[in-house]
């Protein structure tokens, strides 16, 4: 299969990923598959919500529409036309993928079949029902996904190389399983936001995204805010408000009144806004609900210590991001040549 054959195939998966909504979704007329495919997959849609209680459908089709957006013929040239692909070997790449939003280890998944290789797919118990429809759907395209693509529920074995993602604690047990095998091994990080306090409130706003979206279950998700020494967080709560209806999702309130009751009991200082607590603190994590925040008094040295710990953080977020950044907003709508943890995927792969 040429790397012609695959853009084909991922247009086309792009535009089927396109067609569902929100509310009212419709299938396009004469898309190869939609007779077959269109309602297994708005069903699917609905099972995936039923299986874990963090998934809804606005944020599912999000992901699905931050999807169709990049399997275009523009951004698949732009992604792939820097490889040199024709070398590599048809190995079996083993994917562990994780369960926090949807569709999270979709990326490695597509890396693999576009490198030549065979995918084998563990897939996160939070996260099971959408993957296999899309796979089948890439076989009907052509039947030559069939012996590419396999999914499983027991430990990997008869792999060649593997991608797997985890917390600090899985990362190490992978590294042991995995140990003389090729690897990708990708542990906790969290996404930082810099304010300087020159941000208007629209801009602002865009900020939240980053914040909110998938309750902020997301590595890319802005889990801490860098703020000046004399910032006022009126205007940020001011634009982080057209988020409050998240407090009526039962496992965010739920996080949130926990939270909330531990930082209290421990008489930390908070600011509260009903749905969303800030609370200073050094560490980058933070649990749901909440944001932390660390005031700086010199760019220069808030530079300094970023990267000192950029094993620890996926994103630099800011409104005038400089290279390497992202600008408010754009958090969960990255680009296909945006890479976790800054790892080359394609080219571990082409490597191989």
């Amino acid at each position: 299969m040429t790397i012609d054959d695959h853009k084909s195939h991922l247009i086309t998966l792009g535009k089927f990923l396109g067609q569902f909504q929100e509310s009212g979704s419709n299938p396009e007329e004469n898309l190869p598959g939609n007779d077959r495919f269109f309602n297994e997959f708005n069903n699917k849609i609905d099972s995936a919500i039923h299986h874990n209680g963090w998934f809804n459908r606005e944020n599912i089709v999000f992901a699905l529409q931050q999807w169709s957006k990049a399997l275009t013929s523009e951004n698949l040239k732009l992604w792939l036309d820097r490889y040199d692909l024709s070398g590599s070997e048809n190995k079996t790449v083993g994917i562990v993928m994780a369960g926090n939003i949807p569709l999270v280890g979709f990326h490695d998944f597509l890396s693999v079949l576009v490198s030549g290789h065979k995918v084998l797919a563990k897939l996160s118990k939070s996260d099971r029902q959408l993957l296999p429809v899309i796979a089948s759907y890439l076989m009907h395209l052509d039947s030559r996904y069939e012996n590419r693509i396999q999914f499983t529920e027991e430990k990997l074995e008869d792999f060649d190389a593997v991608i797997a993602t985890g917390s600090n604690n899985t990362a190490r047990y992978f590294e042991y399983y995995f140990k003389g095998k090729p690897s990708i091994i990708r542990k906790n990080r969290n996404s930082v936001a810099i304010i300087t306090g020159n941000e208007t409130k629209e801009e602002l706003e865009k900020l939240s995204e980053d914040v909110f979206r998938y309750y902020g279950l997301g590595c890319r998700n802005v889990s801490k805010l860098f703020v000046p020494e004399d910032y006022d967080f009126d205007e940020f709560f001011k634009s982080m408000y057209k988020w409050n209806p998240i407090i009526n999702q039962d496992k965010y309130a739920n996080n949130y009144d926990y939270n909330k009751a531990v930082y209290l009991m421990s008489e930390f200082k908070l600011l509260d806004n009903g749905f969303l607590m800030l609370k200073e603190d050094e560490s980058f994590g933070s649990p749901i609900a909440t944001l932390f925040y660390e005031k700086y008094e010199d760019e220069n040295k808030l530079q300094a210590q970023l990267e000192e710990n950029k094993d620890k953080i996926q994103c630099i977020v800011r409104e005038n991001a400089g290279k390497d950044e992202v600008k408010f907003g754009y958090t969960q709508k990255p680009q296909l040549w945006d890479y976790a943890d800054n790892i080359d995927t394609i080219e571990f792969l082409s490597k191989l």
